[in-house]
């Protein structure tokens, strides 16, 4: 979210859409079908998933080398395994530097080494000083120096088509920089919906722009879908825009594949890496009514499941190894557990669980055997992997009213950070009851916060619609620069 910031779409219209998305389901809204002939491309090394050493009983695959490069970290797993990350700050506590960033967001910043991108955007639906023009949208891409929160460059990106409009119950809540960048070690590549995705280098210099379409989906409720790599390419769900799912070649923008499926329409969720043996990884997604296995080098449909999840899903998936955990929906919400693999209808071979319990907009996040999350109302669940159960469940004090946190929560050393709207970030001690550690809030910034934090090297960042933080024990970067 990524993460999108969907607000619940009251009334027959959403009864009966949902309705309708189950139809298509069932008549032949998937992708075509891999009929099991050999792909031409070629894909380097990279694209083998590799497993990442997550210390945490939660085996992840993730085809970059880079800490945090994507939304919610190593194949959106939101785990981290940093051990110097501090757990209090505020305005005068930890708090390395703050920058001002050129507009509002709701993006994740994305890591390399050296570097913190993030987008934003500016003009029409800004929260502040905003035009009551469309024309006026600009969206914007920044790097800044990890070490001391400088600007280095920023690139304005003019709207190239008719958003959404900023009304009702949608748009507002999450703006026109939602979808979360995504880096490899010589390029970035950004998400900006009917703007298209556009690659650039370290330097700031615009290599390829791609239209993925132009379209909305029914309720117009924006773009949301974050970025996620695959080997030599770029994979992009651009469900509003086109009902489509793209790979598109890192070093050209050319389309490699491309994958339409009437059933994506309201599906706001990052694809992940399943990787299923030596032979094979699968590009796993959930849809309305349904998670999909896509070969990730033809874009072919390998196989489905069909799920009581209907209407907009917006957490995207989870994985633990083969095993992948759907959230979401409306009306009819809940969770899902299945092992990916095999090929056709997997749906009573491959389905583990199926729950009522749910998160309906933050991606819920998987550490030793348990799902935990906030929803949207400001309710604690920890629910148990292997069956769906509900564990806990407890509702989360001094939150503001209202829908108080859209962000995904992370997992670092331990403890779980989640990001609230504007009450802070909450961190909490993992058992089976909510034992708050700490609410870390930044008293200068009354601005929202959106945005899933990102970790690394001693330093979590977090973004508001107005700063980019990084929060750091000072003692621990001293000794990390002597070091260097």
């Amino acid at each position: 979210m990524t993460r999108v910031w969907i607000v619940v779409f009251v009334g027959v219209a959403c009864v009966v859409a949902a309705g309708g998305f189950v139809f298509s389901q069932r008549t032949g809204g998937r992708p075509p079908m891999d009929d099991g002939s050999p792909s031409n491309m070629v894909l380097n090394s990279a694209a083998k998933a590799t497993p990442v050493d997550a210390n945490l009983e939660t085996t992840a695959q993730d085809p970059s080398p880079l800490p945090w490069s994507r939304f919610r970290g190593p194949n959106g797993t939101g785990i981290s395994n940093e051990k110097n990350i501090p757990t209090e700050w505020s305005d005068s506590k930890n708090l390395s530097w703050k920058t001002k960033l050129p507009g509002a967001g709701a993006s994740s910043p994305v890591l390399t080494d050296r570097f913190v991108f993030v987008t934003s955007y500016s003009g029409y639906g800004e929260p502040d000083n905003r035009s009551d023009s469309a024309a006026d949208l600009v969206r914007h891409l920044s790097c800044v120096d990890r070490q001391n929160g400088t600007i280095l460059w920023s690139r304005e990106i003019e709207n190239d088509a008719s958003e959404d409009a900023y009304s009702g119950m949608g748009v507002p809540e999450h703006g026109y920089a939602t979808n979360s960048p995504v880096v490899d070690d010589e390029l970035v590549f950004v998400f900006f919906g009917k703007s298209g995705v556009l690659a650039f280098d370290f330097e700031g210099k615009e290599l390829w722009r791609v239209s993925v379409g132009k379209e909305s989906s029914n309720r117009r409720w924006g773009s949301a879908a974050s970025l996620t790599l695959y080997g030599d390419l770029v994979i992009v769900n651009a469900a509003e825009e086109g009902k489509t799912i793209f790979a598109l070649k890192k070093s050209t923008g050319e389309v490699a594949w491309d994958a339409p499926a009437a059933s994506l329409e309201l599906c706001y969720g990052t694809p992940a890496i399943v990787h299923v043996d030596q032979s094979r990884d699968d590009l796993v997604l959930a849809v309305p009514g349904e998670i999909w296995g896509i070969n990730p080098q033809t874009g072919k449909l390998t196989w489905y499941a069909e799920t009581s999840l209907t209407g907009n899903l917006s957490p995207s998936v989870v994985v633990d190894g083969t095993t992948v955990y759907a959230f979401g929906g409306y009306r009819s919400s809940g969770s899902v557990a299945l092992t990916a693999g095999g090929t056709g209808d997997i749906t009573h071979s491959n389905i583990l669980w199926s729950s009522r319990n749910s998160s309906y907009v933050a991606t819920p996040v998987l550490l030793d055997g348990k799902h935990y999350w906030i929803d949207d109302k400001g309710m604690y669940y920890c629910s148990d992997a292997k069956n769906g159960e509900l564990i806990h469940r407890d509702r989360v004090p001094k939150l503001n009213s209202g829908h108080p946190i859209y962000a995904s929560p992370i997992a670092v050393n331990g403890h779980l950070y989640f990001q609230t709207r504007t009450s802070g970030v909450i961190v909490i001690e993992p058992s089976d009851e909510m034992k708050i550690v700490a609410q870390n809030v930044i008293e200068s910034d009354t601005s929202v916060f959106n945005a899933t934090p990102a970790v690394d090297n001693g330093q979590i960042f977090l973004r508001s619609d107005k700063f980019l933080y990084c929060i750091a024990d000072p003692t621990v970067v001293q000794e990390t620069n002597s070091n260097n």
